[in-house]
């Protein structure tokens, strides 16, 4: 409980830096933050009815104590250019993003725990010679270029999924889960889907390489291969089993990095998800939408590296009695 304790309070603290850096961040700007919301023929009466409005008038430590006390209470301001709560337009696409990101990641981990626990179990094979560097040029290789590839091969020239958006134009459902659940959706989900499991698979794949060529050397896969056990059983029920535990706390912190770099696969797929949106928004000046949209990739970002942390002291005593 002592070690919760302290991550908690850790988590409580950045959550708190990152919001306090976002506030000074849109409001020390050369520019007004409201120039956005500002119609070029408005008065100077009518720009400082503006500026009491969203509170721009007051003093900045006073603008702080409110910009805290909404937050607390879940209340993200009013967006300069679509005139509505900040909240509900983040909440309207943050679905989106949490689904592309969970179903690629799951993806990405089970395809790179198998080709990991394959690569170590064969090294030295030609098999291992010509997918290492395969693995490591997906890695490094531009994800809005992957993108692209994908597009062209299954979009353009296969014509076997849509090319972009998540819906056909002018779906109407009876309900979000109706839309999610449909088939159409589906069908958009795939390529932004293949594309992030391409990109992601690598750091699980390789992670369990080297976990698996590390465990191959204990002394309790030698005394299986003594019992006359098979060498599948072996990969699988004893190196594997025990490579796998260092890959499940890569997935937290992975989920939680993907939410927030997204915003290429989204941007290249016109996918409706969180990080198109901080990107039109950003692009427009609507600084109250850009600042809701990066609190929320930063407070998901920072619970799932709490959620790791945790998961680390659970898998790994070590980790919690090694703070005393």
């Amino acid at each position: 409980m002592a070690y919760f304790g302290r991550r908690f309070l850790h988590m409580l603290i950045v959550l708190w830096a990152i919001a306090t850096i976002l506030f000074l961040l849109f409001r020390l700007m050369p520019t007004d933050p409201s120039i956005a919301h500002l119609d070029p023929t408005f008065t100077e009466e009518q720009r400082q009815l503006v500026r009491a409005q969203f509170g721009l008038d007051r003093p900045l430590f006073e603008q702080y104590l409110i910009y805290m006390k909404n937050l607390a209470e879940g209340e993200f301001g009013l967006s300069f250019r679509q005139r509505q709560p900040v909240m509900g337009l983040v909440l309207a696409v943050l679905p989106n993003t949490l689904l592309l990101t969970s179903s690629a990641l799951i993806v990405a981990y089970l395809f790179g725990a198998l080709l990991g626990a394959s690569l170590a179990w064969r090294r030295g094979s030609l098999f291992e010679k010509i997918s290492v560097p395969l693995v490591l040029a997906t890695r490094a290789a531009p994800e809005f270029w992957l993108g692209m590839i994908v597009l062209a091969i299954f979009a353009f020239g296969l014509n076997w999924f849509p090319s972009g958006g998540a819906n056909v134009a002018g779906a109407r459902y009876a309900s979000e889960w109706e839309r999610i659940f449909s088939l159409d959706y589906l069908r958009h989900l795939v390529l932004p889907v293949l594309t992030l499991a391409i990109y992601l698979q690598g750091l699980p794949a390789l992670l369990m390489r080297s976990n698996m060529l590390e465990i191959m050397r204990e002394e309790f896969v030698t005394m299986a291969r003594m019992k006359g056990l098979s060498e599948r059983r072996i990969m699988l029920r004893h190196a594997a089993r025990n490579a796998l535990l260092p890959l499940v706390t890569a997935f937290a912190l992975g989920f939680g990095q993907s939410v927030g770099g997204n915003v290429v696969i989204e941007n290249v797929f016109s996918w409706p998800g969180l990080g198109r949106l901080l990107v039109d928004a950003v692009a427009n000046s609507d600084y109250p939408l850009a600042q809701g949209a990066f609190l929320v990739i930063a407070f998901v970002l920072v619970v799932m590296n709490f959620i790791a942390d945790l998961m680390y002291g659970l898998l790994d005593p070590r980790v919690v009695h090694g703070e005393h």
